[in-house]
């Protein structure tokens, strides 16, 4: 059986460049626009939606005490800002199985 390999970014220019008849210089112009979009969205008011894909969302964490696992010493872990996505409920009932 083959390995499914993931599509690059060449690949998904190309695609959107056929499906809408547009060179790929364009489709990856529309890409760094919605990536521009997103950055500042997040930085505005802290989430970004792509409707019916996912929602990104900034999200303040707490310092905390951890744990190094090759030596088992207790470190702390500083507070620190992340995106996190979150994945629509509609994507997400299209690929994974009904339980």
């Amino acid at each position: 059986m083959a390995e499914a390999r993931r599509m690059g970014k060449s690949e998904l220019f190309s695609h959107f460049a056929e499906r809408f008849q547009i060179k790929r210089t364009e489709a990856r112009e529309i890409f760094d626009e919605l990536n521009s979009l997103a950055e500042s969205e997040l930085k505005r008011v802290g989430e970004f939606v792509l409707p019916g894909m996912c929602k990104l969302v900034k999200q303040n964490r707490k310092a905390r005490v951890g744990r190094n696992p090759a030596t088992g010493e207790t470190i702390q872990i500083a507070a620190k800002t992340v995106v996190k996505a979150r994945i629509a409920k509609q994507l997400k009932d299209a690929v994974l199985p009904v339980k």
